[in-house]
């Protein structure tokens, strides 16, 4: 059996740049210890019962007492299902994977329903693997380096001697061009402490060492101060990373690996490659090397999935590597797409027979308002309590949805007049300006004779 690539995750920390989403303000599922919801928390309000039983499963995929099950949260538009889907998310963290898909998204010609499917599966099922690998650390007691200089300079290769040192003891490593250059990049000076692994010659910074703490000129306002590492300089440490099944997949399935999780050109995967690659991961798993970690995938608008998908959404379910399955609707009694059989929520009776349901209730006024406050707080609009009230009373008789999109709308508007807050007449105004699924129903209906292809009689 040939070797099996698996993706490095790098040490050093990313910094990501988010748009301003819908769910944005979603920090967790609001739940105390004792697993009950609070009125409002960590950006969600109201919907106690399903975000308690939200919480529930949450804690049941941590403890990874579950897996291969699935779970439906069903509910009128504008009820926070995403939300809360979000909010599981937020708390299983960043150990538990996640993937994220829209039932549309399937649907396309590169690739077949099954593999666009069993692709998103495997996005939510973590491999960790545990490695062992020999490091150097310690302290940097002197850096040396003999740069060439004249006519024969480009020919001669740079050198030079890293002298380091622990509590017990004290090296001098002779230095090449690679690792003179990774040490340039690391901007490692004398009294930096230091961490080298051999096998890649990755050079990591662990910050100051506290002998220097007194050398106030080398000191900024990020400085790390750490002691000196104690023992053998060169020792072996254990490296865990996580990868999903999906990652390893595109590696060995591709010829230019690793870059095509960054290419996104994934395309279809042969069944044969993972096959092998499941293979292996039992290997390390028995051999105490890698350890399996069951993630939720979460398909948004699940009735748009047809009866195809949902029979291999059954079969996949009974698989050894399955991930916990959370979907999300807001049909009621309706047909199963590719059939003229109607079924609650758009999903076939067998599959439902197989999900734990979650029903969201409709927001009431006071929850409604404590929604709009969050979002403007997020949104950075400083607005009037008269502004708040009349953008709850929209929310209440027309849709949640619609009011939190006056938001942004009504801050333009109050920063064009060359005010800092958004008052009632701002609101106003951009009510007037903006209709809502009503009024504009209303206005085709009072109106049709100048539309074109217009069946008003069905609408009424």
């Amino acid at each position: 059996m040939t070797d099996i690539g698996v993706p490095h995750r790098s040490s050093s920390t990313l910094t990501r740049v988010e748009r301003l989403g819908a769910h944005s303000h979603v920090r967790g599922l609001g739940l105390d210890d004792g697993l009950e919801a609070r009125r409002s928390s960590q950006g969600l309000v109201g919907q106690l019962r399903a975000r308690k039983a939200a919480g529930v499963i949450a804690n049941m995929i941590k403890d990874g007492t579950i897996a291969g099950r699935g779970v439906l949260i069903a509910g009128a538009p504008g009820t926070g299902k995403t939300a809360i889907a979000r909010g599981m998310a937020k708390t299983l963290g960043d150990e538990t994977p996640f993937a994220s898909m829209a039932a549309s998204e399937i649907y396309s010609m590169e690739m077949s329903k099954t593999e666009a499917l069993t692709q998103a599966f495997r996005q939510a099922i973590g491999v960790r693997i545990k490695e062992e690998t020999e490091i150097i650390e310690g302290e940097v007691v002197e850096i040396e380096i003999d740069r060439p200089v004249g006519a024969m300079a480009k020919a001669h290769a740079k050198t030079g001697k890293l002298t380091m040192k622990t509590t017990d003891m004290e090296t001098v490593y002779d230095l090449g061009t690679k690792m003179i250059e990774a040490i340039s990049k690391a901007k490692v000076n004398a009294g930096d402490v230091i961490s080298i692994d051999k096998a890649s010659g990755r050079v990591t910074k662990l910050g100051r060492s506290f002998s220097k703490s007194r050398d106030y000129d080398a000191m900024g306002a990020s400085t790390k101060f750490v002691a000196c590492p104690e023992g053998e300089l060169q020792k072996r440490q254990e490296v865990v990373h996580t990868v999903s099944l999906h990652e390893i997949d595109v590696i060995n399935s591709r010829a230019q690996g690793y870059l095509a999780l960054f290419a996104g050109d994934t395309g279809e995967i042969r069944a044969e490659v993972r096959e092998q690659i499941d293979n292996r991961v039992s290997e390390w798993k028995e051999e105490g090397k890698a350890e399996i970690i069951p993630g939720v995938l979460f398909i948004d608008e699940v009735h748009m999935l047809d009866i195809e998908c949902f029979s291999f959404l059954n079969r996949a379910l009974e698989n050894e590597l399955a991930p916990i399955l959370v979907v999300a609707t807001n049909r009621g009694i309706t047909k199963i797409r590719g059939t003229d059989y109607r079924s609650p929520h758009g999903i076939p009776v067998d599959l439902l027979e197989r999900l734990l349901i979650i029903h969201t209730q409709p927001y009431d006024e006071r929850e409604s308002k404590a929604i709009l406050e969050i979002r403007c707080e997020e949104e950075d609009v400083d607005m009037s309590d008269d502004a708040k009230d009349l953008l709850c009373k929209i929310a209440c008789e027309t849709s949640l949805r619609y009011a939190i999109q006056l938001i942004s709308a009504a801050s333009l508007r109050a920063s064009k007049r060359k005010s800092a807050k958004v008052d009632i007449d701002d609101v106003s105004k951009v009510y007037g300006m903006f209709l809502d699924v009503k009024r504009s129903t209303q206005f085709m209906i009072d109106n049709q004779a100048e539309f074109v292809f217009n069946e008003a009689a069905m609408v009424n």
